[in-house]
């Protein structure tokens, strides 16, 4: 089956939570569409989909702050995985990124996402051990 790859745009919004609901690991985040809406207004190129008609069958976020290069939200739909989809948004983000002035991509995965980890290492991507993700939460829920 074919698909197209194209940035996101606002109506993009609720079928793109609804994906990542499904196909996405980590859904306990609270993704909104108000922090999907803000990522389009500050970098509208930053979210690339993958789809078939008007389904989304992938995504990732390409995320450039000026120095370094974050990938996120990298998700194919469960019955379009091994058709090159996840190829395709990985390549085209790492297009963006070199455009912009990037030297290395980092994402985060789950320690327990072994479909990811086998995913990400097929792309040339290895973890790196010695770091530890900091967080904490700018709000109260």
């Amino acid at each position: 089956m074919a698909f197209l790859l194209r940035t996101a745009d606002s109506a993009d919004i609720a079928a793109l939570l609804a994906f990542w609901s499904y196909a996405a690991e980590n859904t306990s985040r609270e993704d909104s569409a108000q922090a999907v809406a803000a990522l389009l207004a500050r970098d509208p190129d930053a979210l690339l989909l993958a789809v078939d008609g008007d389904e989304i069958v992938g995504s990732l976020i390409a995320g450039w702050d000026g120095w370094r290069c974050h990938l996120y939200r990298y998700a194919v739909h469960p019955e379009r995985r091994r058709q090159g989809i996840g190829r395709a948004l990985l390549d085209a983000a790492e297009q963006r990124f070199a455009a912009l002035g990037g030297r290395r991509a980092d994402a985060m995965v789950l320690d327990d996402n072994d479909l990811a980890a086998t995913a990400w290492t097929a792309a040339g991507y290895a973890r790196q051990p010695q770091w530890s993700r900091w967080v904490k939460p700018l709000t109260s829920n």
